[in-house]
């Protein structure tokens, strides 16, 4: 079954950031402070009326290319894998060729680099750790269009 992807508000991500972006990490602070920026958006993949995964589209530079930042990726834990995430993070990308950007950048887990790059992004530069989750990540770029 194919999720129903839609724009949402940013507190209608929050559930979902705590059950899998904060369930393992020291803080559990699920507001960025992006969210409310102009130009901000964020989606929601929706199956049978249930919220199971979110994504924040952040416009910000990269570089000098005219850029978004993909934050807050959480699919529910139990659906991971099923494809509705890259179906969100797909539809995302489109939005963002639509809106003018011509790349999506993101600050991606380690863990989660596999399934990035099987969308089109590839890693750029050294890895780090992120200061909010203590967790390894590593930049990915995705030029659009």
């Amino acid at each position: 079954m194919r999720p129903e992807v839609a724009e949402i508000s940013a507190a209608d991500t929050h559930a979902l950031r705590l059950s899998v972006l904060r369930f393992d990490t020291p803080t559990k602070e699920v507001v960025f402070p992006e969210d409310e920026l102009p130009g901000s958006w964020h989606l929601g993949a929706h199956l049978d009326g249930e919220l199971v995964a979110t994504s924040s589209w952040v416009p910000r530079e990269h570089g000098a290319q005219h850029a978004v930042q993909l934050r807050g990726m959480a699919t529910h834990r139990g659906m991971q894998g099923s494809g509705i995430g890259g179906e969100l993070l797909e539809r995302g990308c489109e939005l963002a060729a639509e809106r003018g950007f011509s790349l999506v950048w993101a600050r991606a887990r380690d863990a989660a680099l596999a399934f990035y790059e099987r969308h089109g992004f590839v890693v750029e530069g050294d890895g780090f750790i992120d200061q909010a989750t203590q967790l390894p990540h590593h930049l990915v770029v995705r030029p659009l269009g």
